[in-house]
């Protein structure tokens, strides 16, 4: 049983913590913040130029040839594998929160990227996808005739 000391306009009482009894009975603990284990999933950002869409995609840990992107009809998949590390006998975790697993993101192509001119690179476990724009959606610049 948790006791909790409050005090009260100048005084101390002792009283029960209110969250002992769901500590006790359920193992719940309402401050304890850690995520529970779920598949990797990584961060992206996607920014637009005026000559291209840059897709960042936060990857640590997963392998080149783990790596798939692909465009397809107006769609950009990216999909990958970070494997989780073996585990041998005799060894216990106090802590497991690291993720793992297969992904998948798709992201549709506005109609003036080029999705014929993708860019792909690897560089500490940042993924950077460089997609170029059509050269009718650029900007230009009119002349004006007097």
């Amino acid at each position: 049983m948790s006791l909790v000391r409050t005090n009260n306009n100048g005084g101390s009482k002792i009283s029960r913590d209110p969250y002992s009894i769901a500590r006790e009975l359920l193992g719940w603990d309402p401050f304890f913040t850690a995520r529970p284990a779920s598949a990797f999933s990584p961060a992206f950002e996607v920014k637009e130029t005026t000559d291209s869409f840059v897709l960042k995609a936060d990857v640590p840990g997963v392998d080149e040839k783990n790596l798939d992107v692909a465009v397809h009809n107006g769609t950009l998949t990216v999909s990958g594998h970070r494997s989780a590390e073996e585990r041998r006998d005799g060894e216990s975790y106090a802590l497991y929160e690291r993720q793992y697993g297969s992904f998948t993101r798709s992201f549709a192509l506005p109609d003036m990227a080029d999705g014929e001119r993708v860019d792909a690179k690897l560089d500490n476990g940042v993924l950077t996808l460089t997609i170029a724009k059509k050269a009718e959606a650029k900007p230009r610049k009119i002349e004006i005739k007097k």
